[in-house]
């Protein structure tokens, strides 16, 4: 069939053997219709596969994405969901909708009873202007979460934090670029933590990679995130009315929902994340069905929970954030302006870029972070004005670990793989 489509319209569609192998389609004959793409929509659904157009007459076979949807189908859907409110009445009642059906979504409503342990903390590391000390937090009984607490090395009273979840990039919060962002916080004046995602990082430690790839992981990573909250909103040091959160690509989705569901979190910086047409490329974004929550939502829609916080969304022209000074931001002014706050919602978009978190978007967090938590710009600059981040020491990963270089010190409780994992949550379903 796919062969007679293009002989049919003249057009060129790349696929591997594997693919197609063993794969039909009844009445495929009568699929056809006089536009190519409608005829390979009305053939491939059946399958749930799809095609991508990468330039003119020339396709690429692909498996079905619900995750990600055309443009034009995300902006119109997110114009739907703006029926539904026109004030901030309106509004607030549409997210007293949302909210607890997010929990419920997510299997934490109620929240699971808080393991009494201690957090596990490495020996403090010292460095120019900050310190570096790991800690693990148990979560549910033998179910931890793990990562790396920056701290400046010298303040006074009260001071703010900035939970800095990873995504999924390769060496996960053990990257440079990651050691850097989370340091140079440090030196301005606030506490970052950052820590790993579910089966991610040292986490694997517990569970192997494929696990990550499973709904139940957005769980894990929520409810992890709102106890390092618990963690952080308990230390004397911490100031709560100044606590922060923002990851970039998976850790910003996880940075928007953690946004909406917990007012604890004072600001939010999705980086590389945001979109009305992308609602996450893993499971540990959008397994669960949060966004069916009120009858259907979206991630522009959750990030609108935001305000009237502040909310920096850093967007690319390299990925599915490529559209988001067009519709998706001017959505969230005009939500933001129900409370007469527009200008607390910023977009820096960086066209000729990529999705990762390079130098361009941690300026853009710096600079929003020492706008709104007022923090020390002299501290991470140098005598021109412009951020200096050479003074940042780069650890080996090893270093970056709580429970030893070979997981030696791994709590004798903790759970091993992920059948035992479910366990904890009975009413999950595969």
């Amino acid at each position: 069939m796919l062969k007679d489509i293009e002989t049919k319209f003249g057009v060129k569609i790349k696929y591997s053997d594997p693919q197609v192998k063993d794969k039909w389609v009844n009445y495929a004959d009568w699929r056809f219709r006089t536009d190519v793409d409608q005829t390979l929509d009305n053939v491939l659904k059946p399958l749930d596969m799809k095609v991508n157009k990468e330039k003119d007459k020339v396709y690429k076979l692909k498996e079905y994405e619900y995750n990600r949807w055309d443009v034009k189908d995300g902006w119109a859907y997110l114009d739907t969901l703006a029926t539904k409110y026109n004030d901030v009445a309106s509004w607030e009642k549409r997210k007293a909708l949302i909210k607890p059906q997010l929990y419920e979504a997510l299997l934490l409503s109620p929240l699971p009873a808080k393991p009494n342990s201690k957090p596990i903390i490495t020996p403090k590391r010292v460095f120019d202007g900050y310190t570096v000390e790991n800690i693990a937090i148990e979560i549910m009984p033998g179910l931890f979460i793990n990562g790396s607490l920056y701290k400046p090395l010298n303040y006074k009273g009260k001071i703010p934090v900035v939970l800095s979840p990873d995504g999924h990039w390769e060496k996960q919060r053990f990257r440079a670029d990651c050691q850097t962002r989370c340091a140079m916080i440090a030196k301005m004046g606030a506490m970052a933590f950052s820590y790993d995602l579910f089966a991610w990082g040292e986490s694997m430690l517990q569970f192997k990679y494929e696990d990550h790839r499973k709904a139940l992981a957005q769980t894990v990573q929520t409810l992890g995130g709102i106890r390092i909250l618990d963690y952080f909103t308990s230390l004397k040091e911490t100031d709560t009315a100044r606590i922060g959160i923002s990851g970039g690509s998976g850790a910003g989705s996880h940075s928007i929902l953690m946004t909406a569901m917990d007012t604890r979190i004072k600001l939010s910086a999705p980086v590389v994340a945001m979109s009305s047409y992308f609602y996450g490329g893993c499971p540990c974004e959008s397994g669960m069905p949060i966004h069916f929550c009120a009858g259907g939502t979206d991630n522009v829609e959750l990030a609108a929970m935001a305000a009237p916080r502040p909310q920096l969304i850093v967007s690319d022209g390299g990925d599915w954030t490529a559209e988001t000074p067009q519709h998706d931001f001017p959505y969230l002014q005009k939500m933001y302006g129900y409370y007469g706050v527009s200008n607390k919602v910023e977009n820096v978009h960086l066209p000729i870029e990529k999705h990762d978190f390079g130098i361009n978007k941690r300026i853009a967090l710096y600079d929003f972070l020492i706008k709104n938590f007022k923090l020390n710009a002299v501290a991470v600059k140098d005598k021109t004005g412009k951020y200096d981040e050479s003074k940042v020491t780069i650890e080996p990963e090893t270093a970056l670990y709580v429970f030893g270089d070979k997981g030696q010190n791994l709590p004798k409780n903790a759970i091993i793989g992920f059948e035992n994992l479910k366990k904890l949550f009975p009413n999950f379903k595969d």
